[in-house]
């Protein structure tokens, strides 16, 4: 079935059905859990960093763009020196979702025109929504086009602007917020306004809605690990919400999503907070002449760390950094790697546990 009429928003019918109201109630207590202990975290440039580049990591692999650890960290954002251009890419979607976050926490709206600025910074030019007709979604395997999107340019702009209002203006609709997002998500791809980067774009709207209505300080609710994981059933619910007009399901994806993924990231800070503890604990019983929370900061900061980030991080001379890091991997604390012409310097605590560890916060075990 191709023939979806895109409706206009809030929707007619009632969405929060029995069920849906229960899983809420869940969705509401983990992602609360998840605000309250992110904001214990001393430098909010860890999570930040850390979690940002892992979000872009794995939204970016939806659309098939697959990079490692090892090119991501291995990358310099500030001299624009990737490792390889799919890392490009995703420290471009980490750039645009803290982009995105800064206008919202500005200006407490997003706007269509925000919408459009987050996805220039993805794609890297400004090209507004799509003028040019032809897009179609397909199946990857068997090239059947799935789902035909708004082909005129008038009518993807009026269907933003609806979408617009739905998301910042607070009277038109008394749906729960959680709800409002699967439903914004589900609109907003279904416009499918851009001609590339609407599913990553899809997935920072997401979250930045969720730091607009202050159920988030910090934009770190990523929903993508949990969609790589049930990609399938992801674009089946997409599809199956068009065709049958029903939303129950759709609407129960993403709030187990927003539930799985609260818990898993709520274990992740309190994770590093230990971690962050344990480095600081080692470092001042073992070398207190070096020890500074600065240090701590730029360790868990920058998971692949160099000179050069502790020379600008502790403000100090660069022979003393390069003394600093020698310490450290005698506390076998760090563990050094040439990449590249470059030498990097692991928080080997870190590493092992966001990437070579995932049975301790995988989702599928929470």
């Amino acid at each position: 079935m191709n023939n979806y009429s895109i409706p206009n928003l809030p929707l007619d019918e009632d969405v929060e059905s029995k069920k849906v109201l229960k899983k809420l109630a869940l969705a509401h207590k983990a992602l609360a859990e998840l605000n309250g202990v992110s904001e214990t975290i001393p430098n909010q440039e860890i999570i930040l960093n850390t979690l940002s580049l892992q979000e872009a990591k794995d939204s970016s692999a939806i659309e098939n763009i697959i990079t490692t650890h090892d090119e991501l960290f291995s990358s310099d954002e500030l001299t624009k020196q990737f490792a390889s251009p799919a890392a490009k890419e995703v420290f471009n979607y980490a750039a645009s979702l803290k982009y995105g976050f800064s206008l919202v926490k500005k200006h407490g709206l997003l706007t269509a025109n925000n919408i459009i600025d987050i996805q220039g910074v993805l794609e890297e030019y400004r090209s507004g929504f799509r003028k040019v007709p032809g897009t179609t979604l397909k199946n990857d395997q068997t090239g059947e086009v799935i789902y035909t999107p708004p082909q005129n340019h008038q009518d993807i702009v009026k269907h933003m602007n609806n979408l617009e209002a739905f998301i910042n203006v607070p009277d038109l609709t008394d749906l729960d917020p959680l709800v409002k997002m699967a439903i914004i998500h589900h609109q907003f791809e279904s416009i499918h306004p851009f001609y590339d980067g609407n599913g990553r774009t899809g997935r920072i709207i997401n979250i930045l809605y969720l730091v607009k209505e202050d159920l988030l300080n910090l934009p770190i609710l990523y929903l993508s690990r949990y969609i790589n994981q049930n990609k399938a059933q992801y674009y089946q619910l997409l599809q199956q919400t068009r065709d049958t007009g029903e939303w129950e399901d759709w609407i129960m994806f993403i709030l187990e999503a927003i539930e799985k993924t609260s818990m898993q990231t709520t274990t992740i800070i309190k994770g590093i907070k230990q971690l962050m503890q344990n480095y600081k604990v080692i470092i001042r019983e073992n070398e207190p002449k070096i020890y500074s929370q600065d240090l701590i900061n730029n360790l868990f900061k920058h998971p692949y760390t160099k000179i050069e980030f502790l020379v600008d991080d502790l403000n100090i001379a660069r022979q003393t950094a390069s003394r600093h890091l020698d310490k450290l991997i005698d506390l076998d604390l760090v563990h050094k790697q040439r990449i590249g012409k470059e030498n990097f310097y692991i928080n080997k605590a870190l590493y092992e546990f966001l990437y070579e560890a995932p049975q301790i916060h995988n989702l599928k075990d929470l």
